[in-house]
């Protein structure tokens, strides 16, 4: 069967690079066409000849309100190219993951056109927005979902869905970081053996250009009280050193590498993370955290009015309370992150709690094979 598949982010790079490899190993006449990332890219071609990436998703992803008017035609032509690219292409099934902004109208086109249309981590309408409900209802077959708290949602809005657990457990289980010494870590990416505290600043130029500026006041106030810890940004594999410098500048005590994001929070003491997939990731690694994410301020004034949901992390949504701190717009500030740092990196039975705090959530999660079920049920969903 020929399979297409939408992913706009680097989450959804991964999410879809574990699921090609799930759909090849249970159709061995599977093709694949996508709009992904490396990890899907890597994929395919270990599995196919020619090119099956129409185009990267660090070329275009966007995110916000005010971010979305700005690259609106844009992200029309973006839109044309993908319809024009299904209508060539003819596939079976139409595999939409996240990135629900562009996935709902390339869900409409699909349906509209005949093609079965299956979502994968569908939108978060229980957080916000709940009127695409209606959407997914009208344009899609089946809701493919990935966390437990989301199934009485659906089951309410009646709408039709397969839960087989969360690929993350798998993709971090798999993941060669998990396996690799402190002392190997060190050696390959140049970093000192001195305490490490994680900076995780997300893969969007514009999350970038928000949460740079306070973690580098975070990084100078805790440099005077502890000169020989050392920051490491995470930085996301979509960009380049020229979007990290003119933040980090000449300090010493920060460091910057790329496509290192498990090992960086393995090896890390604490982590500060930008929410979002990133801060589950540290829970099941088990890194303690502090969540913060700012906006744009009028994206953020609209967000505020739309959100539904007590938390802004997945993991906290999970466990239904707070399993670690979360500082959200004007309180994502230097002065509460470094209180709760110092927490994170002192005071043992403060990481203890929270650590088994991530037990639950890992249990909540489900165990492996996620990913390889999916695709079954989807093979299943189209035979």
């Amino acid at each position: 069967m020929k399979y297409y598949i939408v992913a706009g982010e680097a989450s959804g790079d991964l999410h879809g690079s574990n699921l090609m490899k799930g759909l090849y190993a249970e159709d061995p006449q599977a093709q694949l066409r996508f709009w992904g990332g490396p990890l899907m890219d890597a994929v395919y071609h270990a599995h196919e000849a020619g090119d099956g990436l129409v185009e990267d998703y660090r070329e275009g992803a966007v995110m916000g309100v005010v971010e979305v008017i700005r690259k609106g035609p844009q992200l029309l032509r973006r839109f044309d190219r993908c319809k024009a690219d299904i209508t060539a292409w003819k596939p079976d099934v139409v595999i939409l993951i996240d990135y629900p902004g562009f996935n709902l109208k390339v869900a409409e086109f699909a349906h509209k056109a005949g093609i079965k249309v299956f979502y994968y981590i569908a939108p978060k309408v229980w957080a916000t927005r709940e009127g695409r409900v209606k959407k997914l209802r009208a344009w899609v077959d089946k809701l493919f979902i990935v966390f437990p708290f989301e199934k009485p949602y659906f089951d309410r809005q009646g709408l039709p869905y397969v839960y087989a657990g969360n690929p993350l457990i798998d993709a971090i289980a798999s993941h060669p970081a998990l396996q690799e010494s402190r002392e190997d870590f060190l050696a390959r990416t140049g970093l000192p053996n001195e305490r490490l505290i994680a900076l995780l600043a997300g893969s969007r130029s514009m999350e970038i250009g928000q949460m740079m500026p306070v973690y580098m006041s975070l990084a100078d106030a805790w440099h005077a009280a502890h000169p020989d810890d050392v920051f490491v940004v995470a930085a996301a594999p979509a960009r380049t050193m020229k979007d990290y410098q003119k933040y980090v500048g000449a300090r010493e005590w920060v460091k910057v590498v790329f496509g290192e994001t498990y090992a960086v929070l393995k090896n890390a003491r604490a982590a500060v993370i930008n929410s979002g997939t990133a801060s589950l990731e540290a829970a099941l690694i088990g890194t303690p955290q502090v969540v913060g994410y700012r906006m744009n301020p009028i994206t953020g004034f609209i967000a505020r009015r739309l959100i539904r949901v007590k938390y802004i992390s997945l993991g906290n949504l999970i466990l239904d309370r707070l399993a670690f701190k979360e500082y959200f717009q004007e309180y994502f500030t230097e002065a509460n992150l470094r209180e709760e740092l110092e927490r994170l990196a002192g005071d043992d039975q403060y990481r203890s709690a929270m650590l088994s705090s991530y037990g639950e959530i890992r249990a909540a999660l489900g165990g492996s094979g996620a990913s390889a079920a999916v695709a079954r049920a989807m093979i299943e969903e189209l035979k």
